[in-house]
């Protein structure tokens, strides 16, 4: 193994230790925090406002435990190099390697949300079917959208601290326009064009598909945000290898 692929699954283990240990119950609260957060969701788009039919509980689920990974991987994927100037003050390492330090440790938070997901899907009553078999290539497309973005914002928050706001509240916008809480093809067909563009909202209308309808995935659609991603992935390594050496007086000043 290469010794930064070794460090960087390292950092990411000591990282999530260090956030567990910060708390009395752990890393139990990886678990209850999400699903707390769903269940307040769920009373008020379920029963306060009657969204939804007695299938609502899986949709709005599937849509908050995927939207969940990507917002909370944002966030802490785009502060990844100014959360680490402690650590660039000691040792010089390639500020590429940050951005994959916070990914992967909430990668792994979110992985254990989503199997239990599935394990609810599963005892509820949800026929386990074939489409399954494509939930990896979606969450590989959806970890290079992450990857994109995240590393990208991690690439210019050094020089634009309050950017930090306006992705914080950026987020909710985006929450809101991603069908989360209803679902997209009831919309107009102008809109559901418009809708599509965002794809967090075509990522979340193929999880639903396969994991409740039982359906394949839109292959096209999952091949033109990987495409993207990894030409956002590009263009963030260019950025991160371009300003390495300036990175650390930006932070520090």
């Amino acid at each position: 193994m290469h010794p930064y692929v070794e460090l960087v699954w390292y950092k990411a283990y000591a990282d999530l230790r260090a956030e567990g240990a910060r708390a009395y119950l752990g890393m139990l609260w990886w678990v209850l925090e999400p699903l707390l957060q769903m269940t307040v969701y769920y009373i008020v788009f379920g029963y306060l406002l009657q969204r939804g039919g007695p299938g609502f509980i899986y949709f709005l689920l599937c849509g908050l435990v995927t939207w969940r990974w990507f917002a909370n991987s944002l966030l802490r994927g785009a502060g990844a190099i100014s959360s680490n100037a402690g650590l660039m003050s000691q040792v010089y390492l390639p500020k590429y390697l940050f951005p994959p330090m916070a990914i992967i440790a909430n990668f792994l938070k979110f992985l254990i949300v989503f199997l239990l997901f599935l394990a609810f899907l599963i005892f509820s009553g949800s026929a386990l079917h074939w489409s399954w078999i494509t939930l990896p290539f979606l969450l590989a497309t959806q970890m290079l959208l992450i990857a994109a973005c995240s590393s990208l914002l991690a690439a210019v928050m050094p020089f634009l601290p309050d950017l930090k706001m306006l992705i914080e509240n950026g987020l909710t916008l985006w929450m809101f326009m991603s069908g989360v809480f209803y679902d997209i093809t009831a919309l107009p067909e102008r809109a559901q064009l418009y809708f599509r563009l965002n794809p967090m909202a075509t990522l979340i209308e193929n999880y639903r598909a396969v994991l409740i309808q039982g359906a394949w995935p839109d292959w096209p659609a999952l091949g033109i945000i990987a495409s993207v991603s990894m030409l956002g992935i590009g263009a963030a390594l260019y950025l991160l290898m371009r300003y390495d050496r300036i990175y650390p007086r930006a932070v520090m000043s």
